[in-house]
């Protein structure tokens, strides 16, 4: 369990709207997104307090992403390697680099889980591929 000195809340803010600001105006992803999402403010207040369960274990996030996700057309691995590569390079500018560290493994676990849940509700009659991890930055 993370110590509660990990990050702040202010931190976690930070990081989901830093990211998410540039999703939404990534050629790749920023499509996909703003299709999806009618009101961004609200997700990101979801989104916040996701992270802050991850982060901070605060529980202060209830929901299934799986379902929501599985649900999209088409999607790919190199959108879910892209997506880990844009956390990765916004994570890496964060001044407290332990959340960062810790947010990206979190971030890696997730996209995996993600992938896997995708492949396996999407094409259930083909075993699930990994999803390669993006280099370092």
């Amino acid at each position: 369990m993370p110590a509660p000195s990990l990050c702040t809340e202010d931190e976690i803010r930070t990081l989901v709207h830093t990211f998410y600001a540039r999703v939404r105006a990534d050629p790749q992803l920023g499509p996909i997104f703003n299709h999806h999402v009618d009101d961004w403010d609200v997700h990101l207040r979801k989104l916040c307090d996701f992270w802050s369960s991850i982060l901070l274990r605060t529980a202060r996030f209830s929901g299934a992403p799986m379902p929501m996700h599985a649900r999209l057309p088409d999607l790919k691995a190199d959108l879910f390697v892209h997506w880990l590569a844009l956390f990765q390079r916004t994570a890496d500018e964060q001044p407290n680099q332990a959340m960062a560290q810790r947010a990206t493994m979190a971030a890696q676990r997730i996209a995996r889980s993600l992938w896997f849940g995708y492949q396996s509700i999407n094409t259930p009659d083909q075993m699930p591929s990994d999803l390669p991890m993006p280099a370092e930055s």
